[in-house]
């Protein structure tokens, strides 16, 4: 197959690389805003390089690694080929893009998969079946950690969605996938407590959320924009059955501090180290869905829904009360338009 990738930023050299090697494919095309930077990651792994509808006019199968704010746009310029697209999350910036988006992509009949990888993490996995298997019995309560280990770059601040749709929902997306269930209620507390810089842009660096699930079970999450000792993101399930973690080992940043406390090792530093194996599962799943085996793992549907739980989370900040994620139809807002350029 030859396969497009748009974006060649931090995730999208990680996804290059992963590609050039697959067996299935045979050409690779990279396309970035920045030409010189697609010419060097190009020539570093044997791909080669070209505009934007360039590449996507002769793909077999496109892969967006864009800035946020273009994928709705990079998205739709795929979709007249009919070709299988794999795409960053979130679809979109805002819910009423979103639901546009998912929209088109149904009726289009195109093979599309959304970029959540936690639903790749072999112990994500493990979690979500031992809960569909009834191992853990009755869920009590997820609760999660996702910090970062540095906040992003303050250029990025303005395009990233905020908080809650650019970091928060791949928690959001990973209760639903690992529960089984749908968020019910939300409520949020918030505030910039260590950079400025989001507080300039109605943004957060620091957030407590309380989720309830149809089912009854509850949600917990304590996120951040800033960890001192790594990038920490964690997950423990408690049911009438058992009990289970997720990323708690020698890596996790945080230090014991009771007598018996295990020994740490320096914690992870981003994302691309903790989840490089996910992020790898993931664009191996794509390439078997863009050769016709097996059905998507992560649709555009649910981006919507973990989008819907970013619009109430945020919605909960911003009016300090609890809300129904029933209450999430549309935003009203304005479409997002913007050059493409990498993550």
């Amino acid at each position: 197959m030859h396969l497009a990738q748009i974006g060649v930023g931090r995730i999208g050299q990680l996804h290059a690389r992963v590609l050039v090697t697959h067996p299935l494919v045979d050409r690779l095309t990279l396309a970035d805003a920045d030409r010189g930077r697609a010419s060097e990651v190009a020539a570093s792994i044997g791909a080669e390089t070209a505009d934007v509808d360039e590449a996507i006019a002769a793909a077999d199968a496109v892969v967006i690694a864009a800035a946020t704010d273009a994928h709705s746009d990079l998205i739709r310029r795929a979709l007249p080929r009919g070709v299988p697209i794999f795409c960053e999350k979130p679809l979109a910036l805002d819910l009423g893009q979103t639901e546009r988006l998912v929209e088109e992509i149904d009726t289009s009949g195109v093979r599309f998969q959304l970029g959540f990888h936690r639903r790749f993490d072999p112990a994500y996995r493990e979690a979500q079946r031992r809960v569909t298997s009834g191992e853990l019995g009755r869920l009590y309560q997820v609760r999660m950690i996702a910090s970062d280990h540095e906040p992003p770059p303050q250029a990025y601040v303005p395009t990233s969605g905020g908080f809650f749709r650019d970091a928060a929902i791949h928690d959001f997306d990973a209760v639903r996938f690992v529960a089984g269930d749908e968020v019910d209620t939300i409520h949020v507390q918030g505030a910039a407590l260590g950079f400025e810089m989001f507080a300039r842009h109605d943004d957060v660096d620091t957030v407590v959320a309380i989720m309830r699930l149809r089912g009854g079970a509850f949600a917990v999450l304590a996120g951040g924009r800033h960890n001192p000792r790594g990038y920490d993101i964690r997950m423990e399930l408690v049911g009438s059955r058992d009990a289970v973690a997720i990323g708690l080992g020698p890596h996790t940043p945080i230090l014991p501090l009771d007598a018996d406390g295990i020994a740490m090792e320096p914690g992870w530093e981003s994302f691309l180290d903790r989840f490089a194996p996910a992020y790898r599962a993931e664009l191996l799943a794509f390439v078997e869905l863009a050769s016709g085996r097996g059905k998507s793992r992560c649709t555009a549907r649910d981006g919507l829904e973990a989008m819907r739980i970013a619009e109430a989370a945020a919605r909960s900040l911003r009016e300090g009360r609890t809300v129904r994620i029933a209450e999430i139809n549309t935003s009203g807002e304005k479409e997002v338009s913007s050059e493409v350029i990498s993550r």
